[in-house]
């Protein structure tokens, strides 16, 4: 079978399965406070978008760009799950699942963004070094 570039990463996987932790959290939110479910869902998904979308990537300086955004999701959902657990509204363990599986994926991203930034901040030293020669 063949595969998408962005179901290769291990970011892509921890982010999905962060989905299905997102969604269980999301069905034992109370009724008042659909903000809170919205959001959650959306960051949630955000994360795995972002994170497919930089793998479809070529330019290293746009993959790096859409890594960036992926981990900024996560941590808005880390804020979300901080905001559940001291309203009360959510149950500690899928909190704490939650949590472990975004320090997961921000870590990944961040290193995926970094790597594909200095690579590009490598090639424009490289570029700066040669123009002058070729004047």
């Amino acid at each position: 079978m063949t595969h998408f570039d962005h179901e290769k990463l291990d970011a892509y996987r921890v982010a999905v399965d962060f989905v299905g932790v997102a969604a269980q959290i999301i069905e034992g939110l109370p009724r008042g406070s659909a903000y809170v479910k919205d959001q959650l869902g959306r960051a949630a998904l955000s994360i795995t978008a972002n994170t497919a979308e930089g793998a479809g990537e070529f330019k290293r300086k746009d993959k790096a760009r859409f890594y960036r955004m992926a981990a900024r999701s996560a941590t808005e959902c880390a804020a979300i799950l901080d905001v559940c657990r001291k309203l009360g509204i959510a149950e500690e363990s899928s909190l704490r699942q939650g949590r472990e599986l975004l320090l997961r994926v921000v870590s990944m991203l961040t290193r995926l963004a970094k790597a594909h930034q200095k690579v590009k901040t490598a090639t424009q030293k490289e570029d700066r070094r040669a123009s002058p020669n070729e004047q």
